[in-house]
């Protein structure tokens, strides 16, 4: 009767459970059991919390397996699944107390570093996969969920800067200006503070272009890398800048990525009111 009751497996954590739940996965493949079930209880940082899901837990004649940093909440855990005769193992607290031998010190009073760890990565990739999918002007879906929306013609480092920003953790969008074509009225109802304009010489527009072609195997002496071009574009996004002077302007003529990104960052973080931890 026992063996028809499915198998399962609580990993109860105080960040996401997810590098939890990776060891477990490696672990159960020495097990011939395709029906074991992880739960993954994120966030937990309460005793009630605690208490509930060890009740849920002993319902379902499961197992549980846990990691946080609190000594007092490893605690908690393992008395509540002694109490209802559960199997359970602390998954992180033997390797900190290990650690705190090696190096004379007690890893409590760091309790939220892996939490706010993982909340940074999950954030960050939650970024990048946005920014991917808004790069160009692909998409204009939740554009108003951006944190930053670059606007330039092209070659202006909208797409490098993009890519930087999101590894920081900020969610961009970029749209393309090409005279003759209407600039998106979706760029006009997010909120201007977060809008930023790029521009660029001439000169050095000119050159960037011709490489690109170059790099491709394309004819040089086309009309996208001409100079008669390239002024009728500069010419086209300064008109749209001086006609939303909210936005703020950066030239990135011969300027390093990460400077540009910085000065975009410091920007757009007094703009919104943003505290300096977010700046890099």
């Amino acid at each position: 009767m026992i063996d028809q009751i499915p198998s399962v497996i609580y990993i109860i954590s105080d960040g996401t459970g997810e590098t939890a739940a990776t060891i477990i996965r490696a672990a159960l493949v020495q097990y011939q059991k395709p029906d074991i079930q992880i739960v993954r209880c994120k966030n937990v940082r309460s005793d009630t919390q605690i208490e509930s899901l060890i009740d849920e837990c002993f319902e379902r004649r499961g197992m549980v397996i846990y990691t946080v940093a609190s000594p007092q909440m490893r605690t908690k855990i393992k008395e509540s699944a002694t109490q209802k005769g559960l199997l359970s193992f602390d998954l992180l607290g033997p390797l900190l107390e290990t650690l705190d031998q090696y190096f004379g010190v007690t890893s409590g009073a760091r309790v939220n570093v892996l939490r706010n760890t993982d909340e940074m990565y999950f954030k960050r990739i939650e970024a990048i996969e946005y920014t991917v999918k808004h790069d160009d002007g692909k998409c204009l879906v939740d554009l108003d969920k951006a944190d930053i929306i670059l606007v330039g013609i092209s070659r202006t480092s909208k797409t490098p800067l993009s890519i930087f920003l999101s590894h920081k953790g900020w969610k961009v969008a970029n749209v393309p200006l090409v005279p003759g074509n209407p600039v998106p009225e979706e760029l006009f109802k997010v909120d201007q503070k977060r809008v930023v304009g790029l521009i660029i010489d001439m000169d050095s527009l000119q050159r960037i272009r011709k490489n690109r072609l170059e790099k491709f195997g394309q004819d040089t002496g086309g009309e996208y890398a001409s100079l008669s071009q390239i002024s009728k574009e500069i010419e086209f996004a300064e008109q749209l800048y001086k006609q939303n002077r909210r936005w703020p302007v950066f030239n990135v003529t011969e300027r390093a990525l990460e400077e540009t990104a910085s000065e975009i960052v410091r920007v757009i973080a007094a703009r919104l009111g943003l505290p300096d931890s977010v700046l890099f």
